[in-house]
């Protein structure tokens, strides 16, 4: 598999012959359903995968729902069209988990993907299709999404490299909203180096995104520094919810990073129970507003009623997936009269307790090294309740409410799993992130 540094090196003719050859590989594949349907190209350039809920002009875009089928995009998406001016293009739509809502990539209207390491065991989500793909040499890059770990954690669960950068720094403009105040598109990369040239040419300004900051171009990729030394928080205590598999990857990880001249500091922050307890509040919250367009009227597919109403509800109950829902309900019950004040406004006051936390580590470390998920990628059906599945996101959610950048690079194994880390940066900070790393990356590469 060529990566996307060695890609854009070829010429037009052998660019489009090697996207020929992707195209079977992908239908050697299949079997992984990491696609949603026969990859297409939006036009010339390396090819990118990108997840079935960012905009690419003339594809149908679902966002892996059946009320969504039909939906033709008629513009593309800010990262899209900033693909193309960087000898880039979308290369074919990423299976998720519907409405980009879950950990396991199951819930999806096409079915559940498959990881790549062992097809018993899911990908993760809600970007497994864009880990599943990359990892499995179907895809030499991925463009994801991230709202609570949704672009680390699958990269964690299937081996390869993922980034969630600032809040800000990439325009959301033709993402199909989850979680508005949560949302972000990142690149998932088979290297640090490749995901490095991927954000540096999304990342920018974009007038058409409110939330977009306005930040000289991105150039992280000309300045990567494996050698940079940098004082590195540790969040030891945070590992009593992880396995004893995590535990070790993340104590033999620590030693290496000593080795290569960090500085370690050992730091404390809050339960990360009470992150999941915000982030699901906020994220049902502001997903039940996101998803009332889809109503069959605007978008998508209908469904017959006698009168407005039964259309709605006709086309709703029949379109969106159990866990959809379920989120819709949660978010209508923590706005609703009499709970808004004990669950939405509490959570609010969370999220900046959770946001003056990371202020204060970064303070005494210029990174923080942790955890991505609990545990390797489980089996599927492993969760016996949709708690069990929230509760997978419990080290990402945090980076989301305080709209920080982190990197989740695969470190260890445990049998034919990987298991991935993460560092954590300040805002605007994707630089350190990205240096420390692909220095910790060359360093497990010449380990073998």
């Amino acid at each position: 598999m060529l990566t996307l540094e060695e890609a854009l090196k070829l010429s037009p003719q052998a660019l489009e012959e090697y996207k020929c050859e992707l195209a079977q590989r992908v239908l050697e594949k299949s079997e992984l359903n990491a696609y949603v349907s026969a990859p297409k190209s939006s036009g010339a350039g390396a090819p990118i995968l990108i997840k079935d809920n960012i905009n690419v002009k003339g594809w149908e875009i679902t966002c892996g729902s059946q009320i969504l089928q039909g939906y033709i995009a008629p513009y593309n998406a800010t990262a899209i069209d900033r693909l193309h001016q960087h000898s880039m293009c979308a290369f074919g739509l990423a299976n998720m988990d519907e409405f980009a809502m879950g950990s396991t990539s199951e819930s999806s209207c096409y079915g559940p993907v498959k990881n790549p390491r062992d097809t018993d065991h899911v990908p993760g989500g809600s970007s497994g299709g864009c880990a599943s793909a990359v990892a499995g040499g179907v895809a030499i890059a991925a463009l994801g999404s991230d709202t609570g770990g949704s672009i680390r954690q699958p990269a964690s669960y299937c081996g390869c490299v993922g980034l969630k950068p600032t809040y800000g720094r990439v325009s959301r403009y033709g993402l199909v909203a989850y979680s508005s105040s949560l949302d972000q598109i990142g690149p998932i990369t088979q290297n640090v180096r490749d995901c490095a040239i991927l954000l540096d040419a999304i990342s920018g300004h974009d007038p058409k995104d409110s939330t977009s900051v306005v930040l000289e171009a991105s150039q992280t990729f000309k300045h990567l520094d494996p050698k940079r030394a940098l004082r590195i928080g540790v969040l030891e205590e945070a590992l009593k919810d992880a396995s004893v598999e995590v535990q070790k990857a993340y104590t033999d990880s620590l030693h290496i990073l000593e080795k290569m001249g960090h500085t370690l500091v050992s730091q404390r922050i809050g339960d990360h129970k009470h992150h999941i307890a915000a982030y699901y509040i906020l994220s049902t919250a502001e997903a039940c507003s996101n998803l009332a367009r889809f109503d069959g009227v605007r978008y998508g597919k209908r469904l017959k009623g006698k009168d407005l109403k039964e259309l709605y509800i006709k086309t709703r109950s029949k379109g969106f997936g159990a866990e959809v829902k379920r989120r819709i309900m949660l978010g209508n019950f923590v706005l609703s009269s009499g709970y808004y004040e004990a669950y939405y406004l509490k959570a609010q006051r969370a999220r900046a307790h959770i946001v003056h936390e990371y202020k204060r580590l970064f303070e005494d470390a210029e990174v923080i090294f942790a955890p991505v998920a609990p545990c390797v990628a489980p089996e599927f059906n492993a969760h016996a309740t949709p708690l069990e599945m929230y509760l997978s996101d419990i080290y990402t959610v945090g980076v989301n409410l305080a709209g920080l950048p982190a990197i989740s690079l695969p470190v260890a194994y445990h049998g034919k799993l990987p298991i991935g880390m993460q560092f954590i940066g300040p805002a605007f900070e994707e630089q350190r992130i990205l240096d420390v790393a692909y220095g910790l990356e060359e360093i497990l590469e010449l380990e073998g």
